[in-house]
């Protein structure tokens, strides 16, 4: 088979509202890397955006979750509950920041875990305000698209959005929104647009995932929870793409501080198998009552099973201290590379959920176009790359925290040679 014939069978049947980075038809995997179907072999730095944080196939998850295909597949939580879903419970409820007792459900995207925060959010406050901010992303169903923070392509033709959801400026320094006009924006919402005691919620990423890589200031973050406190506000943290050691931490949140009352988590919890979670407060989760939440898929065996090798995973390879590595090394090379590369406009992100940002040179003009030209330079040398952000000119760097060194050195030789013929072509 062929990339370009199984692209055109693509377009035939399945419908152009599921957009595709590339035509790079995935043939197998391993750790870091990835085989087409006509035998090219890519690196990965998109990590099925963050999925397989462990890598592609990590052994000690595919033995966990073939152990459970031996056993049974699905019986659906609800019906006949099973050991594993409660051990993995436990373990969320430990991990998760907080000194306090925490509960946990299992559903199956990230989207759903947000859904269902909103829901837990509404009946433990009995409020029904949201407030997140702008450049989110949450998710693609309806309360998911209310939240996100971007219109294009999210949001385009599908009508009204859920109400009572609100939107503060999200601070980038770098773009002229400092914490203080973001918080300004927020006083005047709470006077002008809805009364915080109808508010049930703060949601956010504590780096912004699809809106551009953009770390929420600590001091930000400190304020959020103060102003939470205050008014009765819950405080949900949407960890799905910054969770599982992608930013040095388990969790991002332990980074700020300051703890979230409800943490929303997905992505690189599965290592590649569908599972989403939400743990919190133990009395805000017992907040809905019996049958208010769940699905039939929701913690799945398989992708139970899955989660808790990953846990494993995490800890007896350090790959905490390995985010922290990679990124900085990935981080120097970008450095070392501004003198070549006046596009560059930024560099910046926690542990190895890095980014790059291009402007028009010495302006402050976003370079979308030459962002892409990046992207699609690198693939043609083998190295799958993500853009991001509002204006769509930043590259996030995402590869799984197991890449082996030599995969690693070989990527920024490639990251290396694109970006100085793309500036030099420009």
């Amino acid at each position: 088979m062929q990339n370009q014939e199984i692209a055109a069978r693509r377009s035939d049947a399945i419908s152009r509202g599921v957009g595709v980075t590339t035509q790079v038809y995935a043939d197998k995997a391993q750790n870091a890397e990835i085989w087409d179907v006509e035998g090219r072999r890519y690196i990965d730095f998109a990590a099925g955006i963050a999925v397989v944080n462990t890598g592609h196939r990590h052994p000690k998850v595919i033995a966990a979750v073939k152990d459970q295909l031996d056993h049974f597949t699905h019986t659906c939580h609800q019906v006949v509950p099973y050991e594993n879903y409660v051990r993995l419970a436990e373990r969320l409820n430990t991990l998760v920041p907080g000194d306090f007792k925490k509960k946990t459900i299992f559903v199956t995207t990230g989207a759903e875990a947000v859904e269902n925060a909103v829901k837990i959010a509404r009946a433990a406050t009995n409020r029904s305000a949201v407030i997140a901010f702008t450049g989110a992303f949450h998710g693609r169903t309806f309360m998911g698209m209310a939240l996100t923070g971007k219109v294009v392509p999210y949001k385009t033709g599908f009508g009204p959005m859920m109400a009572d959801v609100f939107h503060v400026p999200f601070p980038i320094e770098l773009h002229g929104q400092s914490m203080e006009d973001s918080l300004a924006v927020l006083d005047k919402m709470f006077k002008a647009d809805v009364d915080p005691s109808r508010v049930a919620a703060f949601i956010v990423e504590p780096v912004q995932g699809e809106g551009g890589f953009y770390e929420v200031p600590r001091a930000f973050m400190q304020k959020l929870r103060e102003i939470a406190d205050k008014h009765g506000i819950l405080l949900i943290a949407d960890e799905v793409q910054t969770g599982f050691a992608r930013t040095g931490k388990l969790f991002a949140m332990e980074h700020y501080g300051v703890v979230a009352d409800l943490t929303t988590m997905a992505k690189g919890l599965g290592g590649g198998f569908p599972i989403a979670a939400v743990t919190g407060r133990a009395d805000i989760m017992d907040a809905p009552g019996p049958g208010g939440l769940g699905g039939t898929y929701g913690g799945n065996p398989i992708g139970i099973a899955a989660g808790n090798a990953v846990l494993d995973v995490i800890e007896e390879e350090g790959l905490n201290e390995r985010a922290a590595t990679l990124g900085n090394r990935l981080k120097q090379k970008l450095q070392s590379l501004r003198d070549a590369v006046p596009q560059i406009a930024d560099i910046r992100g926690p542990g190895f959920m890095n980014a790059v940002e291009f402007n028009l040179p010495g302006t402050k003009t976003p370079n979308a176009d030459f962002t892409n030209k990046v992207r699609e330079r690198a693939l043609q040398k083998g190295l799958i790359l993500l853009t991001c952000g509002v204006y769509g000119n930043v590259i996030r760097f995402l590869a799984p925290l197991t890449i082996e060194d030599g995969v690693f050195n070989e990527a920024l030789s490639i990251l290396e040679t694109t970006l100085r013929e793309c500036a030099s072509e420009a």
